[in-house]
């Protein structure tokens, strides 16, 4: 067997047990069946990637977008997962998103969110927000040296969960994303977004924008360092400018890792200093009949 399928398998389990583990020791025996309850829903949704049939190399490269997309989507008839965690001094988060490409320009995402908040009394409490619904269609795939790409991307993250996980309304967002590409070995990529979250809370109807730049930059083999700064983040609305930076080691085409870290510059909710992780999986398992 592929000692890279292993890997990733490996490394997925360990992921939701010791994320699991925390949480229940951190946020009290009064809410273990309810946080069992969310790990196993997103167990499930997330488990056929973890299978080892149908894992093989692949020319294509896929980039775990942060906040600031970017113009390209998974593939036709491929599927990806994709989570990490994320800590700050309000909260721990577990992210969880899967996404298919039913055609070679339309990726279809659906995903959630789980872990822990601190209120002002320094005290932990269960949190979780899902489902997370997202289209993404590219107009045109960016090419090296060549015209950029461009795509639109319309989702929603609707009012379910606990906590202040839970959005505070209906909303919808949406923005433009555009990549260009330099180097024949994706040298330098840059990133550009702009839209718009609609939200509807409490009667009341607000527009906010949102707007984002990146880049990732190629150092040796598959190590990138990442970079970027953006206003408003489409999944949670009303964040102000921030910045992030990093790193992205792609392991193989299929299987990559990354680290962040970031801090909120202006705004009226200035973020504070966080910490992020993850892992991104793709699977070629439906290109198999």
């Amino acid at each position: 067997m592929n000692k890279s399928i292993v890997m990733s398998g490996v490394l997925n389990y360990l992921f939701f047990f010791l994320l699991g583990t925390f949480l229940l020791i951190r946020t009290g025996n009064a809410q273990k069946a309810e946080i069992a309850q969310i790990e196993n829903w997103f167990k499930a949704d997330s488990s056929f990637f973890d299978s080892p049939y149908y894992f093989a190399s692949s020319q294509k490269k896929y980039v775990r977008p942060f906040i600031t997309d970017d113009a390209r989507v998974v593939g036709e008839k491929y599927a990806q997962m994709e989570t990490w965690v994320r800590f700050d001094k309000e909260s721990g988060q577990h992210w969880v998103l899967g996404a298919y490409g039913p055609n070679k320009k339309l990726e279809l995402t659906f995903g959630g969110v789980y872990g822990y908040e601190i209120n002002h009394q320094h005290q932990k409490s269960f949190s979780y927000a899902l489902p997370l619904l997202q289209a993404k269609y590219l107009f045109r795939e960016y090419k090296a040296n060549n015209f950029p790409g461009i795509g639109l991307v319309l989702g929603t993250f609707l009012p379910f969960g606990k906590g202040s996980f839970k959005p505070a309304g209906y909303g919808s967002f949406g923005y433009l994303t555009v990549s260009q590409c330099f180097g024949e070995k994706e040298n330098l990529l840059l990133h550009a977004n702009l839209g718009a979250n609609y939200l509807h809370v409490n009667n009341e109807n607000s527009l906010i924008q949102t707007w984002g730049l990146g880049s990732q930059i190629k150092i040796y083999k598959g190590f990138h360092l990442v970079g970027e700064i953006f206003s408003g983040d489409p999944y949670i609305p009303g964040t102000g400018t921030s910045y992030q930076l990093g790193y992205r080691y792609f392991v193989n085409d299929l299987i990559q890792v990354d680290m962040t870290a970031g801090n909120g510059i202006s705004g009226e909710k200035v973020l504070p200093f966080w910490f992020t992780t993850g892992i991104r999986i793709v699977t070629e398992r439906f290109l198999k009949k």
